[in-house]
């Protein structure tokens, strides 16, 4: 923003203040209690029949546009649900309330009872019987302004459209792109018949600590607290799996929960430090019923927010539909890339990564490789709901190893629009492999690799007392609600991302 718009803003905001000065010494107060609304902008437009009788409405909203014209005014109200025009004639609502009319702007927020009417002009309006000041706004909106073009073209400048800028000032983002809501709307109805699907199969939601003295569950880096009182150091949970997973040893046959998981870690379209999880953790079960429970839950989501078994994604018309679609990890990569990885070793692997350009850290064990290989070769290909299963033994030290192929485990990774929305296990229970398992990732922390999990005492004695076959599974609930409503980025589904800060 340049000097002269500084100015200009400041000129706007010393005017508004003047205002609600101005306001006061004339005894109106320019920020109410309460109103009692009994009626919405969409309601008013869609309901009005001109044949009908009169209806007379208590509304409220946001002042959006602003039109005197001399003993009357036209305004445009906007509240969660749209705009209407109201119609403030001097006559009607009186002297002084007209007067006080008179010192109101666009973005302050005013009640309004009156009757529904059309206009001359065909726009259905209320006709104000009087009209109170709610809030007063002290800081001018970023209103879009229009013109014509010399050849009749209507041009709008001035939107509030930077990402940046609209990600930082949400509240804004908003009041001036109301669209942006209903994504959120989504988001809401998505988690909701989630938490109504799994609800309804009898497992139940519970909570787990979010300040934990190990972190553990996935591969990722911690964010790192200190508590004063217990002079010791916490970390905020990068996973629930290891806390869920205990509940099942405690006689629990199925739990979920929904939570704030946090990973410090780099910021790109898919990935946000502070981001929501659903884990689901089934006794008795193993990766390939979980891939059924998955195909039927999502397709039952995605008709509640789309109405149909198909979602419209980047271009892609993506069918929820089951069965998915099952693929192996290796012939996943066989098949986009030409390279057979089975029964490679580590020197094997890695001419492998050179002959596909895929650059690998010196800390990258054999199943980092395979991994990294996919992830650069393969993974962006994945366009409808594809399972991608069967992932190698070092990539997953909390899951079973495969019960018929030596070096790997049973796990899936569900892929949509080349993105990763789900991740499953049939989950490790045998305490001695487990702990030779954490062991082995003490040695990957050694050579430098940082994600790898710590060693957790206390969750190898709780599966010696015994834990049953279990199913686990986590879903991202950002990236899923990003392929449900098209986003291009995560930042675009979560209503206060996490920003770099302001010069």
């Amino acid at each position: 923003m340049d000097q002269g718009q500084t100015e200009d803003l400041n000129d706007l905001m010393r005017r508004r203040r003047e205002e609600y000065n101005e306001l006061l010494e004339r005894g109106f107060q320019p920020y109410g209690y309460e109103y009692p609304v009994n009626a919405e902008a969409a309601d008013v437009v869609a309901g009005f029949e001109d044949d009908a009788p009169q209806r007379t409405v208590s509304i409220a909203g946001r002042i959006m546009t602003f039109r005197r014209m001399g003993k009357a005014t036209f305004a445009h109200i906007m509240d969660h649900t749209g705009r209407v025009q109201i119609y403030v004639k001097r006559d009607d609502v009186g002297e002084q309330a007209y007067d006080a009319v008179k010192l109101l702007d666009i973005g302050d927020i005013v009640g309004v009872e009156g009757f529904v009417f059309r206009t001359r002009t065909g726009e259905v309006s209320v006709h104000a019987r009087s009209l109170v000041l709610l809030a007063k706004s002290l800081r001018p909106l970023p209103v879009p302004k229009e013109k014509t073009d010399e050849q009749g073209n209507k041009v709008v400048f001035d939107q509030f459209t930077d990402k940046e800028l609209r990600y930082r000032k949400r509240p804004l983002d908003l009041i001036l792109n109301p669209s942006v809501k209903e994504t959120f709307v989504k988001r809401s109805k998505l988690i909701r018949t989630m938490r109504q699907y799994l609800d309804e199969r009898g497992y139940l939601e519970v909570e787990t600590p979010v300040l934990q003295p190990l972190y553990g569950g996935a591969a990722a880096r911690p964010f790192v607290t200190h508590h004063n009182a217990l002079d010791m150091t916490l970390y905020l949970r990068i996973a629930d799996e290891l806390y869920l997973k205990r509940l099942i040893v405690g006689g629990f046959h199925g739990v979920y929960e929904i939570s704030k998981d946090f990973r410090n870690e780099g910021m790109d379209r898919n990935h946000n430090p502070e981001f929501t999880m659903m884990e689901l953790y089934v006794a008795y079960k193993d990766y390939r019923w979980m891939m059924e429970l998955v195909e039927v839950m999502l397709a039952t989501i995605n008709t509640a927010v789309n109405g149909g078994s198909t979602a419209r994604v980047g271009g892609h018309d993506i069918d929820f539909t089951p069965p998915f679609r099952r693929l192996s990890m290796f012939d996943a990569i066989a098949a986009h890339t030409g390279e057979q990885l089975r029964g490679h070793d580590e020197a094997g692997l890695r001419a492998a990564a050179r002959r596909l350009g895929v650059e690998l850290e010196d800390s990258a064990g054999p199943g980092r490789i395979i991994d990294e290989i996919f992830s650069e070769r393969v993974e962006d290909k994945l366009i409808q709901p594809t399972f991608i299963t069967d992932y190698p033994l070092e990539l997953s030290p909390l899951a079973k190893k495969h019960r018929t192929e030596a070096g790997l485990v049973e796990r899936f990774e569900l892929y949509i629009n080349g993105q990763e929305i789900a991740n499953a296990f049939s989950e490790l229970n045998d305490p001695i492999d487990q702990k030779e398992r954490f062991l082995e990732q003490a040695q990957l922390r050694a050579r430098g690799d940082d994600e790898a999990m710590s060693f957790d005492e206390d969750y190898i004695e709780t599966l010696e007392y015994g834990m049953p076959p279990t199913a686990g599974l986590g879903i991202g609930i950002d990236r899923l609600t990003m392929l449900l409503t098209g986003a291009e980025s995560i930042r675009d589904v979560i209503l206060f991302p996490t920003m770099r800060p302001e010069k």
